[in-house]
């Protein structure tokens, strides 16, 4: 073999946490363990029937060639009035960049402002891929703790403390993987106040979440006449529309942003799948306020967080909040760490993970990950009877620990 084969920058890269229990859960379920999959990220709901076939007319009219880079016309001008529509913003489609998934977006912006040593502040717990895909750009994530206690809500005190002379970007995500954490108008605000004194950070806000809300309001920074010119909103279709699968998410950047984004992805992807984009045009052209489906969805992901926010809290040693959006919990387990069933001793929530795999059957994910390795987040994108039967086996096994 080749001599030092692969990059510096590929061997200090992690697997994503999520996919490598999603690829353990499903190697498990091949020998024909019974496993309840609470670790991916993903509705379990089909893509609404008007969106499958907005697809289905698009290869009808073999809307099948190359599109432009940034994205077809019909997809950012709808992108455009749902943003006047739903978030009273006002963007034109040059401001507008679709990628393949709102993944691609974040990958997209790092790699077109971030030089060496540039800081990226970032509340903790975070989404797992943000501190890899910083670190690929030649950035530093400075990343602020947050604690169940305060709902996983950073306060405009901790914001400002981590202000440096080195930082490039605050980046934002509200509501929030891992923890459901829903910022109310007055919290950004404050943290907007702060932003306003350093005119050259820019702000990233990545809202892909922004249709799963328990709460009734969903606020960007990007509505501050004061800052609008210097934030970058990151959406998609994957999460509020069930349209994992499709791969579209989308920027809305200033000019000067969108422009170096589109660059960067013309040499690296060119654009969307075209089918895609005329599906996300049709999803991003529905009104959530007059979509049953998307109600139905809504209302579903919250009986089932009160669910399992009630069965978790008969579990002793096992804290919880009620979060206001997305579809996850982060509980504190630290209590169980150091404890043991037989030979093996849980050490932290790597551990806890692995023996909950293993021994009760129900896969979730660590909170090293996201940063916070005394929680581990469950995905509640499943149904009632699993969940049900995962939080008895879950208990079942924590009662072995001793």
């Amino acid at each position: 073999m080749v001599k030092n084969l692969l990059s510096d920058r590929v061997l200090k890269m992690s697997v994503s946490a999520t996919l490598k229990m999603t690829e353990m859960s499903r190697e498990l379920k091949e020998k024909g363990i019974d496993i309840i999959p609470l670790s991916i990220g993903e509705p379990d709901f089909n893509t609404p029937e008007n969106v499958k076939e907005a697809a289905k007319l698009a290869i009808d009219n073999n809307l099948t060639h190359y599109p432009p880079v940034p994205g077809l016309p019909v997809l950012r001008e709808a992108i455009c009035k749902k943003l006047k529509r739903d978030n009273n913003l006002d963007y034109n489609v040059n401001q507008i960049v679709v990628s393949t998934g709102a993944k691609h977006s974040l990958a997209n912006i790092f790699m077109s402002i971030l030089n060496d040593g540039d800081e990226v502040i970032v509340p903790s717990p975070y989404w797992v891929s943000y501190p890899e895909m910083i670190q690929l750009a030649g950035g530093k994530m400075i990343s602020i703790p947050t604690t169940i206690d305060d709902g996983f809500k950073m306060s405009p005190e901790q914001l400002e403390k981590a202000i440096t002379n080195n930082t490039k970007a605050f980046l934002f995500n509200s509501p929030s993987n891992p923890t459901g954490a829903v910022y109310t108008f007055e919290e950004i605000n404050n943290l907007a106040k702060v932003l306003e004194k350093y005119p050259d950070i820019l702000i990233i806000t990545d809202e892909i979440y922004e249709l799963i809300n328990f709460e009734g309001g969903h606020f960007s920074f990007a509505s501050f006449e004061s800052l609008k010119d210097r934030v970058v909103l990151i959406n998609g279709v994957s999460k509020g529309f069930a349209m994992t699968g499709w791969r579209i998410g989308y920027m809305a950047a200033p000019l000067e942003i969108a422009k170096a984004c589109t660059k960067l992805q013309g040499q690296f992807t060119s654009g969307a799948s075209t089918i895609s984009q005329a599906a996300a045009a049709e999803a991003i052209s529905t009104n959530p306020e007059g979509s049953e489906e998307l109600k139905t969805m809504l209302s579903q992901f919250k009986k089932r967080r009160d669910l399992l926010v009630d069965l978790l809290r008969e579990i002793p040693g096992v804290t919880t909040n009620v979060p206001g959006g997305a579809f996850y919990l982060f509980p504190d387990v630290s209590s169980y760490f150091g404890k043991s069933f037989g030979d093996r001793l849980i050490k932290d929530s790597s551990d806890m993970c692995l023996y909950l795999l293993e021994e009760a059957h129900v896969a979730l994910v660590a909170g090293d990950a996201f940063g916070s390795p005394e929680c581990i987040r469950i995905s509640y994108a499943t149904s009632i009877d699993n969940i049900k039967e995962a939080v008895i086996r879950i208990k079942n096994s924590l009662e072995k620990l001793k």
